[in-house]
């Protein structure tokens, strides 16, 4: 396979480069990616619609993956119970190396081929679930060796790749492979690789959860109340909904703990 994110950058001499055309040049760099992502659409949506099919049944999401991936997909797993009021254990992200790797990197822990397939059984992963790796390269063993495990085990599995004809893209049976080509600063993945992976990480929690009747209209009807600003936010949805004073509205969301709830709540 070409392993077209490792491929030189098409800019040299960044470190005689002025600061403003640093800078214009990432931004053009960065505009491709959206365009990049368009192209796989079909491909997320087929990864999207058996996420959700297994989730109606009881299954849940796992995300697994090594270094800028791995983050990526512990962020977006961490993202989905405040915003959509989901069970915190929905949708897992897990990275090679463990926790400790959100922060600093674990040396060669990518490099394991069964260690996944560990880190998955803590959780009793079972053939209601998916797994998804992650992985720019797609040649990472950690996600090659967790989906091989896997689909042996008869579990549905994905990917989201940023080179063509990947062997972890061959080891998923729902394939999203995004061609970004070589990065800005030549392998550094964590840039157009990452924005993509993340593009398409929001696109498939956010359309699942849709899907799940977790958004009312266009509103996070479900999302958590952790902070004022948030408090604020679904009391507002509350008012748009009833009709209610912001101070009513704001009374009837702390009684009942969700905007979903407070708003049913006026309609007995």
């Amino acid at each position: 396979m070409e392993i077209t994110t490792e491929k030189d950058s098409k800019y040299n001499s960044l470190e005689k480069m002025p600061l403003l055309e640093i800078l214009q040049n990432i931004n053009n760099e960065d505009k491709t990616v959206p365009l990049a992502v368009e192209k796989a659409l079909e491909q997320i949506e087929d990864l999207a619609t058996i996420v959700t099919e297994k989730m109606r049944i009881g299954g849940r999401l796992f995300y697994i993956g090594a270094g800028t991936s791995g983050r990526l997909g512990v962020v977006d797993a961490s993202e989905c119970p405040p915003t959509f009021g989901v069970p915190f254990d929905l949708v897992v992200g897990i990275i090679a190396g463990g926790d400790n790797a959100i922060r600093r990197a674990v040396e060669f822990a990518e490099d394991d081929r069964e260690q996944a397939w560990e880190d998955l059984m803590e959780f009793d992963i079972n053939e209601k679930d998916v797994v998804v790796g992650i992985a720019a390269s797609g040649t990472t063993p950690y996600v090659i060796g967790g989906l091989q495990k896997a689909n042996d085990h008869n579990i549905a599995t994905g990917c989201i790749v940023c080179n063509a004809k990947s062997p972890v893209a061959a080891e998923a049976q729902y394939p999203v492979e995004v061609i970004v080509g070589p990065e800005f600063v030549t392998g550094s993945t964590r840039m157009k690789a990452g924005t993509a992976q993340k593009l398409v990480l929001n696109m498939l929690s956010t359309s699942v959860m849709i899907q799940l009747g977790r958004v009312k209209g266009n509103k996070m009807v479900d999302m958590q109340l952790s902070n004022n600003k948030l408090v604020d936010r679904g009391a507002r949805m509350v008012m748009s909904e009833t009709g209610l004073s912001h101070a009513a509205a704001a009374a009837l969301l702390k009684q009942h703990g969700s905007v979903r709830k407070a708003v049913e709540a006026t309609k007995k």
